[in-house]
């Protein structure tokens, strides 16, 4: 259940009503968010596992923690 405690802060959006005041804004938003895509898809850095950045992150967060009770 706490897995889903992020749902309640996120506000539903109707699929009909867009979050850009005019479709010029939508469209720019468009292309900018495929560019940052198709660079980020061709860039020459490995790919990392999800699972394995997740790892990563659970270990910052125990340190973080470990610390925090030492103090």
């Amino acid at each position: 259940m706490a897995g889903l405690a992020w749902k309640r802060f996120v506000k539903k959006q109707s699929p009909i009503v867009s979050e850009f005041e005019t479709q010029e804004q939508a469209g720019r938003y468009e292309c900018w968010f495929r560019a940052k895509v198709n660079t980020s898809m061709n860039a020459a850095i490995p790919n990392v596992p999800h699972n394995e950045v997740m790892a990563g992150a659970r270990k910052v967060i125990e340190k973080s923690n470990n610390r925090r009770r030492l103090a």
